[in-house]
């Protein structure tokens, strides 16, 4: 018996406490199940007396609210996400992705280095943000610059104006054309409502354009059917002053359901480990909102609405150029990013084949003071189809058209002439997958093509690069001055390779102009 208690220590597993941890969670699990569904009057039914006790038992009240909102939040997540750590080798190979061939296929057969973050993965790591969720991934190079700002790269190349990665939010590619880049303190969403998180490490330009050199980030929510609850969460701490958020699902009729959400968060500047108690000017504030809409008769069409809006204030230290010695100045500064987005997709399926047609318009404003003001719109169509073209063989090819038009103020730090442009880009993907040896070995051959796209050669540094873009601010006619963003010591121009087309960014290329 001893020896048998023993074994169990040994690999971590007490029968007795884990017995004793169950009884406690299901307790906890049901005092705060009473509390949402309203029974809350053993909460609040008592008489507190006037006097230093009544202060005291507001804070334990309050304690006590917080723990059972935790609970809660447990209790209904471990009912409705799968515990993965729990799954069979074969079962976590059947895992369904989409971003590698963009159609449902299982990870055993994705011919490509991907990892999959579940929402349980995300629930237990305690991450409040997407990049802090993206440590999860292996082989993501995640930092954090600052309070508000990340450097996010794949295979080795890492920066904060890194224009290698695709990510995606819900199908919508969330990269500016100011840069090709990815503005990491804009994106969020509710992460309760995180489906899963597709990272795939490695070339993706055939399929998803010509920012995916070196991988492809897709974030998914969860249906609206999914999130048929009220979800409230709250925060404070020493830095993250206060975090907050709420989501409310419901449905109308049989085959309409809706959520709709709002999250906040106040971070404030980092603490140097000084004994003066010194702190960076790096403080960053956001407030968003958003909502999903599905429809889903029960025929083979489906329609999804989805949009957000949001708000974001942050502080940040600059270097910048100066014409008199030390020929630079260095001071603190702030700005604000404010925006929104809105999506619209139909989706139809048959048997062996299936349609997608997607839109959506995003709107962006930044206001780097002391730096640019910049305002984007952009407006993007995508159809796709996928058919089976007998039995071992499987098409998938589309169609996809992106305006951008892009506005600038100029400082006498920054300018960008022209100022104000219009991008208008098509293009066109086809994908063959073919099967051999009784579907054990498969053949995947792809092509995309983008129009309009210029040849250009940057000589920078000694290093020659050649460049297959798409269009964007970066061109020939760009001209700057005075400010180099991004770290001093990363290089100006980095080779890339891998057979697949990148779009450039606006960046100065060599030292800065005066």
């Amino acid at each position: 018996m001893n020896d048998g208690k023993n074994q169990h220590l040994e690999r971590g597993r007490d029968p007795f406490r884990l017995s004793e941890m169950v009884q406690r969670r299901e307790s906890r699990a049901c005092l705060a199940d009473n509390f949402i569904e309203g029974n809350s009057n053993m909460l609040f039914n008592h008489n507190y007396k006037n006097g230093p006790a009544m202060g005291a038992g507001r804070i334990l009240l309050a304690s006590f609210l917080a723990v059972c909102l935790t609970a809660t939040t447990e209790a209904q997540t471990s009912r409705s996400v799968r515990d993965v750590t729990a799954m069979s080798m074969e079962d976590l190979m059947n895992m369904q992705v989409t971003s590698v061939s963009k159609r449902t296929q299982k990870v055993a057969d994705a011919a490509a280095a991907i990892f999959v973050i579940t929402q349980e993965d995300i629930r237990r790591s305690g991450a409040t943000s997407i990049p802090e969720a993206l440590r999860l991934a292996p082989g993501l190079e995640v930092a954090r610059i600052d309070q508000n700002k990340w450097a996010i790269g794949s295979r080795g190349f890492n920066g904060r104006f890194d224009d290698k990665l695709l990510v995606l939010i819900d199908g919508r590619s969330v990269y500016t054309p100011l840069f090709s880049g990815v503005y990491w303190n804009v994106q969020d969403v509710m992460l309760e409502d995180v489906e899963r998180i597709e990272v795939i490490r490695g070339p993706g330009a055939t399929l998803w354009g010509a920012n995916a050199v070196d991988g492809v980030i897709d974030v998914i929510t969860k249906k609206a059917k999914s999130t048929q609850s009220a979800i409230v969460t709250a925060g404070a701490g020493t830095e993250e002053r206060a975090a907050g958020g709420a989501r409310y699902g419901g449905k109308l009729g049989d085959n309409t359901h809706y959520r709709a959400y709002t999250k906040y968060f106040d971070w404030g500047p980092s603490a140097y480990p000084y004994p003066s108690g010194m702190t960076a000017h790096d403080g960053w504030d956001a407030l968003r909102g958003g909502f999903r809409a599905d429809w889903t008769p029960a025929g083979a069409n489906s329609l999804t609405l989805q949009g957000d809006i949001y708000r974001s204030r942050f502080d940040e230290t600059l270097t910048v150029a100066s014409l008199s010695p030390p020929y630079s100045n260095t001071f603190p500064n702030d700005g604000k990013y404010s925006g929104g987005n809105l999506l619209g997709r139909w989706n139809h399926t048959s048997e062996g084949s299936s349609m997608s047609l997607q839109m959506y318009y995003d709107n962006t404003t930044i206001t780097d003071h002391s730096l640019f003001g910049d305002h984007q719109n952009i407006l993007d169509i995508d159809f796709q189809h996928g058919f089976h073209a007998g039995d071992s063989q499987q098409f998938v090819w589309g169609l996809g058209y992106r305006s951008i038009r892009d506005k600038n103020d100029p400082s006498f730090t920054v300018s960008l002439q022209p100022n104000q442009v219009t991008l208008n880009q098509f293009s066109t993907f086809l994908q063959d997958e073919i099967s051999l040896v009784d579907n054990r070995l498969q053949i995947t051959l792809g092509s995309k093509s983008l129009e309009p796209h210029s040849k250009s050669i940057d000589l920078d540094r000694g290093i020659t690069r050649g460049t297959d873009s798409g269009p964007n601010r970066r061109g020939p006619e760009a001209k700057f001055s005075g400010y180099t963003p991004g770290d001093p010591f990363e290089p100006r121009a980095i080779p890339s390779g891998g057979g697949s087309i990148r779009e450039p960014s606006v960046q100065l290329r060599g030292p800065p102009r005066v």
